[in-house]
């Protein structure tokens, strides 16, 4: 095989391809101390070439004698469905649903069982003879030598099991794509609704409904690269990339902020089509830079911030206007919009100079618990009353308040323009006071900037950056900062205490019930309560986890890679063994192998050498540049050889000084193969020069983690321990990121934080802490020049020992085997028996044994260049499956002898592997089938999501002369947590015979401007009444904006009548149950309520004040007559005053 490499049209990888379904071949060719390729720059192709041909990779799936193909395995085990991802964590939870899966009959689903479990029972009654193939090469596999040292620390193989017991079951809604097939479509942001999650994406949205949450993959996506195994799903329109989304369930709206500066939003109740992407509804140009970040205040206006601190209002009045028009005048609708917009940064800033108002607004929280709207850049924030829209507080991330005494004056004049319209310059009043004022501000202004800067250079508060912002049941804000640390804040902005429970930034918050969520750039997610304190945590992604949503009984977390997972909302919680023991027990349904692998890597070394290369290569590599045109001639020549475009195509390359390493692989698997991301140590001369060192190439190979590492350590005989500490460097330090060369970030659309996010480590970023990215792999190649020679030993003896073959005495002389057996370095590493002669150090164009150094030095003869690896297999597993899914044997292991270009022989090797997959499909149908049909499960949760029993105090709510009524909502449970949050479903205006017209809900439900309801949301304990203040506001104004100022201002003296809602659900379910209450507000005075009851007597009572101490005697109380039940139901009647009221249950202001 070494004396001919016949490529004319690919015959000869033709005539090596026998592709076994169960086996995956490497070869990997190593050119050692290649001080050829420096002196002869000036070689023609065909020499190049000609070595080439000589020495180079095959195809992994090759075979040179047949082309029998072995039976697709199903093995005995299947691995987590996201191998990828696995690390070590506390473990908690399991997923809640309800309803198993309806995709198919009874029969057809026993009769696939049947198929797999005969399949499952033939693979493990079948003796091993069976399982041979007629190939000679796959069959004669080749013993090793296995190094010590390789079950502790970073160097113990990583734990692989079909369901990892260091987190929770998960239900894969999108497995990790590849990152090259999500190219201009990385989601972003996540969003759900009753029914539907939303993401938002670089070119548009998608859509899940949650009814098809075990669904199999659909059909129709199955030409959508890296979503083929998804749940299916529904895409918009194209659009510019998606920032930010929320969802306006009032409106029945998903509205997003996008990089155009435009708002848009999408109808969710749209009938979606998998072919056909659906349209936005409404969309205008909200900013002139990016959306950064949007949010529905309590009183339905709809707020966008972007860069710059520009924050802008658009009235629900405008918006509901524009979604209201006919087809014929849609085309006004965006006008409509833009020219209603109200800029805040306009109103409050003065002469003074804030932090908030000059970065960005990257987060804006507005939650039903109160009337306040948090805006954040990243040090500062601003807290806003969403009613009036006035600034009441800016202070920084230490809590310490910023001056805003000059806003007072601004938002005066303002006032005085809006009544009197503006003044002239001459006619502009003019105050002593007003200026002293004004350069007071101006003073404490800049005070507070070099404060800020002080701080900052003291303190480093850049490691305190705001990353995200929610705010829970009990009114609370909550903040996630850079270096790790969660903040708590009181709704007024006073900061309350903080806590740390990791070392990365926090990435996203999301809060549900008495649980918060954190998501980490490291992949984790902990669990707290609401009082700050831990209750569990897991690695949920070996990505940054970006986003999270709540919806369907699950916490969906988004990875950076593009992954969605959905984790139950009691994880951590009682039942996670019984599902983990259910998902494993069913593990053959969907565990399967990989086949028509093909996979050529290639090491090189001394590609190009000399001290002025070296020093040009360290100074490009400080500014991320790498290559040369020697090291791009070799991948051109490797190309050429390998038909690459047709038959392989490069997956990745990574030059540093002399090193060189690239992959290749086969078109046919193209698909199956990504996530590639490149590395490079030097370790000559401080750590700092590549003479020595290693470049490194990862990729996902069928969702399995393979790591290439191209090495060059420490040279001459006495330098051992060098060379082990060079080893134990590239191990420990190597640290991948993606490559420049591929994947033009900027061209997708890729902002500068998430390229920046997604540049470095972008597959995974040391999920566990202080572990070494190598030793998270599931297979790791070592391959180069190692620089390992032979112990006691002369050259004579040496050369003598050559000539009489006898390899296995000068073995026992390896310095690199003594310290693999040693444990000092490759700890757990395996190398097959070498039967080659030692491939160091010869006279260059002399064949031949006859031709190793002959000169002065005479340098002894040793096994410098070598391939060794590590898989899966360990003490305790050593067959191919969930639990060990890469299992790997070398078949061919050989130097090349006939090379002469070079004073070392390239050394190459075919791998055999074995790579366990999972079918997405198949384990998520599964996954669902236990959660509705498994009776311990169902029982479990039917306890947790139980809604406790609440009464309100009435149904019935008159406010007139601005007065305040209480309304108490009374939770009967004995031991459960009720869980309230009151809306407006709608508001009316009473027409003159005293009946309501169609109550109109505002975006998100929220309250009218007349009306405030305090709390709005939170929580009642077992036994206890929550008293809610429902005030009458003096706000009877009806105001259109044009360009941000009132227009067409009049009185609305109109009476009215909304529609309160009081949703109350358990801490654990998404379930609700409701009270409706009537509340009227009466301008005129002459509105009266009447209820009939179904028996014929009355009561009446006197329509005056209810006072507060009154609600307080009747709260002690739970059975008397002004307390109604959530089930009953009434008819209400409105009259005169003269006419009696016949409700018990009604309040009076």
């Amino acid at each position: 095989m070494e004396g001919r490499i016949d490529d004319d049209d690919g015959d000869f990888l033709s005539s090596l391809s026998a592709p076994s379904s169960s086996y995956t071949y490497t070869r990997h060719l190593n050119y050692s101390n290649s001080e050829k390729l420096a002196e002869e720059q000036d070689d023609t192709d065909s020499d190049k070439e000609k070595q080439l041909n000589n020495n180079r990779f095959f195809s992994p799936d090759e075979d040179p004698t047949t082309t029998t193909r072995t039976p697709i395995k199903i093995f005995d085990r299947f691995y987590d469905s996201s191998s990828d991802d696995d690390g070590c964590g506390e473990y908690h939870s399991t997923p809640s649903g309800s309803g198993g899966l309806n995709n198919g009959t009874a029969v057809e689903t026993a009769g696939r069982r049947l198929d797999y479990m005969i399949q499952f029972l033939d693979r493990k009654l079948s003796p091993p003879e069976n399982n041979k193939s007629n190939n000679p090469v796959e069959n004669s596999v080749l013993p090793e030598f296995v190094a010590s040292g390789g079950g502790t620390g970073i160097f113990k193989v990583p734990l692989r099991t079909a369901v990892h017991p260091g987190r929770p079951p998960s239900l894969e809604l999108r497995p990790h794509p590849l990152r090259e097939t999500q190219i201009g479509c990385f989601l972003r942001a996540l969003v759900s609704t009753d029914d539907q999650l939303w993401a938002g994406s670089e070119r548009g949205l998608r859509v899940w409904n949650f009814s098809e949450l075990y669904s199999p993959s659909s059909s129709a996506l199955a030409a959508t690269v890296g979503d083929e195994d998804a749940v299916p799903f529904y895409e918009s329109v194209q659009t510019s990339p998606t920032l930010c989304v929320i969802a306006d369930e009032g409106s029945r709206v998903v509205w997003s902020g996008h990089r155009d500066g435009r708002v848009r939003a999408w109808k969710m109740d749209k009938c979606l089509d998998h072919g056909t992407p659906f349209r936005e509804a409404l969309s205008w140009q909200a900013h002139r830079g990016p959306v950064l970040s949007i949010v529905m205040t309590s009183y339905g206006d709809l707020w966008s911030g972007s860069e710059g601190g520009v924050i802008m209002v658009w009235p629900w009045e405008s918006i509901e206007k524009s979604m209201a028009l006919t087809v014929e005048e849609r085309h006004l609708a965006a006008l409509v919009v833009e020219r209603s917009c109200i800029d805040l940064k306009s109103l409050v800033t003065g002469n003074s100079v804030f932090n908030i108002f000059t970065s960005d607004v990257k987060h804006m929280w507005s939650g039903h618990s109160g009337t306040k709207v948090w805006s954040a850049g990243y040090l500062s924030f601003a807290l806003w009353d969403s009613r009036t829209r006035e600034l009441l507080k800016v202070f920084n991330i230490e809590g310490q308040i910023e001056n805003i005494s000059f806003m007072q004056d601004v938002m005066m004049e303002d006032e005085m323009k809006t009544k009197f319209g503006s003044f002239s310059k001459k006619e502009r009043p003019q105050s002593a006071v007003s200026f002293f004022q004004r350069s007071r501000n101006a003073i404490m202004g800049a005070a507070d900037a070099v404060r800020r800067a002080a701080v900052k250079g003291a303190f480093g508060d850049d490691n305190q950056r705001t990353e995200a912002l929610i705010t829970t049941i009990d009114g609370m804000i909550w903040t996630g900062c850079s270096n790790g640390l969660l903040v708590q804040w009181d709704s007024n902005g006073n900061r309350l205490q903080d806590f740390k429970y990791h070392s990365q930034s926090v990435q996203c918050l999301r809060t549900f019930g008495f649980r918060i969520w954190v998501g980490y750039l490291s992949g984790t997610v902990q669990v707290l309560d609401l009082n700050g304190r831990l209750l569990g945590g897991w690695i949920a992604h070996n990505s940054p986890v970006i986003d999270m949503a709540v919806g369907a009984g699950y916490i969906f977390t988004l990875a950076n890679h593009g992954g969605i997972r959905g984790w139950s909302l009691t994880s951590p919680g009682p039942f996670d063994s019984i599902l983990r023991s259910e998902l494993s027990e069913r593990e053959f349904l969907y565990s399967s192998a990989a086949a028509d692998v093909g996979i050529v890597v290639v090491g090189l070394q001394e590609v190009e050498m000399g001290a002025g290369f070296l020093a040009m290569s360290a100074a490009k590599e400080t500014v991320g540049l790498e290559g040369s045109n020697a090291g791009q001639g070799w991948l051109d020549m490797i190309g050429k050889t390998l038909d690459e475009g047709s038959t392989f195509e490069l997956v990745g390359s990574r030059q540093l000084a002399g090193l060189l390493i690239a992959a290749w692989v086969r078109n046919n698997i193209a698909d199956h193969v990504g996530d590639v991301d490149v590395a490079a140590v030097p370790c000559g001369f401080g750590r700092a020069i590549g003479n020595k060192g290693a470049v490194g190439l990862r990729m996902r190979v069928f969702r399995r983690t393979m790591c290439f590492v191209n090495c060059h350590f420490a040279a001459h005989l006495e330098a051992v321990k060098s060379r082990n500490a060079d080893f134990d460097h590239v191990y420990r330090t190597m640290v991948f990121s993606r490559p420049f060369n591929l994947l033009n970030a900027a061209a997708a659309g890729v902002p500068s934080a998430v390229q920046m996010l997604r540049g470095v480590n972008a597959m995974g970023i040391n999920s566990v802490e202080g572990m070494a990215e190598l030793s998270e792999s599931d297979m790791v190649v070592f391959l180069g020049d190692f620089n390992y020679r032979l112990d006691d030993i002369s050259y004579d003896e040496a050369r003598d020992f050559i000539s009489q073959r006898c390899f296995d005495w000068l073995r026992e002389r390896d310095q690199l085997h003594a310290e693999m057996k040693a444990g000092n370095v490759f700890q757990g590493m395996r190398e097959a028996i070498i039967r080659f002669p030692p491939t160091y150090k010869f006279e260059r164009h002399q064949a031949g044994l006859a031709g190793y150094d002959s000169g002065e030095k005479k340098r002894i003869p040793a096994w410098c260049d070598r391939i060794l690896y590590r898989d899966n297999r360990s003490a305790s597993v050593s067959s191919c499956g969930l639990d060990c899914p890469v299992v790997t044997s070398i078949l061919q292991y050989e130097a090349c002898m006939d090379v002469t270009d070079s004073d070392h022989k390239p050394v190459r090797g075919i791998f055999s592997l074995e790579i366990a997959q999972v079918n997405e499909s198949i384990r998520r149908q599964e996954f669902g089938e236990i959660i509705g049909s498994n009776e311990d499960i169902k029982c479990m949760l039917e306890e947790l999501y139980k809604v406790p029993e609440t009464i309100v105090s009435t149904n019935n709510i008159i406010l007139q002369n601005q007065v305040t009524s209480i309304l108490r909502i009374t939770n009967k449970s004995g031991k459960d947590n009720a869980l309230f949050q009151i809306i407006c479903e709608g508001e009316s205006t009473i027409k003159e015979d005293g009946q309501a017209c169609d109550h109109c809900p505002r975006g998100s439900f929220g309250f009218p401007r007349w009306l405030e309801v305090n709390p709005a949301a939170g929580i009642v304990k077992p036994g206890h009444i929550a008293e809610i203040s429902v005030h009458h506001e003096e706000f009877h104004a009806l105001e259109e904006f044009v360009d941000g100022i009132p227009q067409n201002w009049c009185e609305d003296s109109r009476d009215k009548e909304v529609m309160l809602v009081i949703k109350v659900r358990g801490t654990l379910t998404v379930e609700s149950t409701s009270h409706r209450i009537r509340v009227r507000h009466s301008f005129s005075g002459k509105i009266s309520m009447r209820t009939d009851n179904n028996n014929t007597t009355s009561s009446n009572i006197q329509a005056n004040l209810l006072r507060r101490a009154d609600c307080q005697r009747l709260s002690g109380s739970s059975d008397g007559p002004s307390v109604s039940s959530c089930k009953a139901r009434q008819n209400y009647e409105f009259r005169a005053p003269s006419q009696r009221y016949e409700d018990e249950g009604s309040i009076t202001c």
